[in-house]
């Protein structure tokens, strides 16, 4: 028996591995498994090249078992051994890897996928053990040998007893404290969650041995019964071809993956090849997750390397406009950090998530043309997350998004698409027009819809919040503007008629001034308009800020409380206008009111909150009984 210490270098990283390196403790077994795994791996692949190993695939596994009485968790595996001399360079010198080696010796050659790199998995077991013990024999040697240790204080090397070729490690589970119940890893059912969670795609069986109620022949009792299970899958749905691959095998995958009840709306299974090798299996759900817009909505997908389980969600997968998608991405080719447990450099994953994202739009597009009514109902739960991934870092993804867009047209009566409203454009028209409101039946009434669809020009109805500042951060689509027909800025007229307007106006400068006045300046002008068809009146506004915007905004919890520069405009073919030009010369007191009342039916019409709506009602009253 020979007693070695750690090199002081090593005993300080068998510090950090404890206490640092890795933050979850149940990943212990994910790392033993994968060493398994790989020393299964060396000896199928020796076995190809050496006829004097007698090697039968179907014999080769994993086995994992439990003893409660002894506070004792083994993992065995008749994998390729290790000597004397591999026990003392493999588990004496920590980060030496004889997988790592292994792979590097072979590295031209087919067929090796080697898990293990680091040669730091193997020592996460003194997370959850005070005490490890490796017997093996190598397929090299006739003699076995035990490699046993309590942690930093060192270990040690002497022959055993062991007829099979393969490994045998023992981990004896640390006594529970007051922060930690390390009791809880001599339980069957935790240690076969830990094996499907992070283990289940790994090649090779892994065997326990399970206890069940079966019921008794001829009677009503139930007795206990031990059986050996395979606890793994070994191979993923998404290694599979996905010619044999049914629909209803890929709906059941991501109802019991993914805890929906409703089957996806659609599944993307791609395998690339190129600067970097992955197979990702993906799903658009059905219908919104309850919790979706809360905080505790969790995004990304599920990041495996070889079929072992690194990164549970890997938000780096994904945009934050495609949170909604769910699945997972598996790649031989990434570079992760020594626990395994996240990725050393992120240019792998860039690639990765670029063609991901480009995949995902390409499909939602392929919907959007092959079946719309599919996407609208899609669109309709979804929707918003891909408004607000347009208008989001200032407009960076916009030109990625705006064709998946969706809004209501007042002439389809149905939702339509950016593209689908220019192609319908009148020849000399030059921007696309939208109306914002709390509902399409609200702005179906606005006066100034009435005056667009008079004349046959069609108008996007927003009815969420985003929707305005979407259009304004595109800006322009297929150099057509955005034009908001509440604007002052919309122009309908002809020459002719704006030069009469013009005029119109100047002669009354004097009548607006007084009416401007009379509402406490809360507007920047008033102004008589053809705009309006048969409504008397209606407000404008100026600038990029339009009164929906600011209702928006204000709505915020910070409340910024932002107003739109507001144009009180009258229909100057109304009878109204005679009205006021008449009042301005004979009755001044009266002409007060009737513009209060005339400013409180444009804020109405708009949707806007009355300051004073008590003294609107006293002065319409008054007006009537006269």
């Amino acid at each position: 028996m020979s007693n070695k210490e750690f090199k002081a270098e090593s005993k300080r990283l068998l510090e950090l591995m404890i206490n640092s390196i890795y933050t979850n403790k149940e990943i212990f077994l994910r790392e033993l498994i994968s060493n398994a795994s790989d020393a299964i791996d060396k000896l199928h692949y020796r076995s190809l090249t050496d006829s004097k190993l007698d090697v039968s695939k179907s014999d080769l596994k994993i086995r994992v078992d439990i003893n409660k009485d002894e506070r004792t968790i083994t993992i065995t595996d008749n994998g390729c051994g290790m000597t004397e001399e591999e026990l003392d360079n493999n588990l004496g010198t920590i980060a030496k890897s004889g997988s790592l080696a292994f792979k590097e010796a072979n590295e031209k050659k087919d067929g090796i996928d080697i898990i293990g790199q680091f040669g730091v998995g193997f020592y996460s077991a003194f997370m959850v053990a005070d005490e490890v013990t490796v017997e093996s024999k190598s397929i090299d040697s006739d003699k076995a040998y035990m490699w046993k240790s309590t942690g930093v204080d060192g270990y040690s090397i002497e022959p055993c007893e062991k007829s099979d070729r393969g490994t045998t490690i023992t981990l004896h589970i640390k006594e529970d404290t007051e922060d930690e119940k390390y009791s809880d890893f001599l339980e069957e059912n935790r240690i076969q969650g830990m094996i499907r969670k992070y283990s289940d795609y790994i090649r090779y069986p892994i065997q326990m041995e399970m206890q069940h109620l079966n019921k008794k022949e001829d009677s009503n009792e139930y007795e206990k019964v031990r059986q050996i299970e395979t606890i793994n899958s070994m191979v993923p749905i998404w290694k599979k071809d996905k010619k044999t691959i049914t629909e209803e095998e890929y709906n059941s995958f991501y109802t019991e993956k993914y805890l929906d009840y409703e089957k996806p709306m659609k599944v993307i299974h791609t395998s690339v090849e190129g600067q970097c090798k992955y197979d990702a299996l993906l799903y658009i759900p059905s219908k919104l997750p309850f919790n979706y817009y809360s905080e505790e909505f969790e995004r990304g997908l599920q990041l495996y390397s070889s079929g072992v389980l690194i990164m549970e969600r890997c938000e780096a997968l994904l945009p934050d406009y495609f949170a909604f998608v769910k699945g997972l991405v598996d790649s031989d080719d990434l570079s992760l950090n020594i626990s395994r447990e996240m990725l050393q450099q992120d240019r792998q994953v860039k690639i990765i998530a670029k063609n991901i994202e480009n995949k995902i739009r390409s499909e939602l597009e392929n919907v959007l043309n092959n079946d719309r009514e599919k996407y609208e109902a899609f669109f309709k739960d979804f929707g918003f997350q891909l408004k607000f991934g347009a208008y989001n870092d200032y407009g960076r993804n916009k030109e990625k998004l705006q064709d998946l867009l969706l809004f209501y047209s007042s002439t389809e009566k149905k939702m339509v698409t950016l593209g689908e409203y220019v192609e319908r454009m009148k020849p000399e028209q030059k921007a696309i027009y939208y109306a914002s409101g709390d509902s399409v039946d609200k702005i179906d009434m606005l006066p100034q819809v009435d005056a667009l669809k008079e004349k046959e020009y069609e108008v996007l109805y927003l009815t969420d919040n985003i929707d305005e500042f979407v259009l304004q951060t595109i800006m322009m689509y297929k150099e057509k503007t955005f034009q908001n027909v509440s604007a002052e800025s919309v122009d309908l007229d002809t020459v002719e008629e704006k030069e009469a307007l013009e005029k119109l106006n100047e002669e009354h400068k004097d009548l607006f001034t007084f009416m401007k006045e009379k509402i406490s300046g809360q507007v920047e002008e008033v102004r008589f308009t053809h705009r309006l068809k048969n409504h008397p009146v209606c407000l404008t506004s100026e600038g990029n800020l339009s009164v929906d915007m600011a209702k928006a905004i204000n709505a915020m919890p910070n409340n910024q409380n932002v107003q739109a520069r507001l144009v009180l405009e009258i229909n100057e073919k109304h009878e109204i206008a005679n009205k006021l030009k008449a009042l301005y010369n004979e009755d001044k007191e009266l002409l007060e009111k009737y513009t209060k009342i005339l400013y409180a039916q444009a804020k109405l019409i708009e949707g806007m909150e009355l300051d004073n709506p008590t003294e609107i009602s006293n002065l319409v009253c008054e007006l009537m009984t006269k």
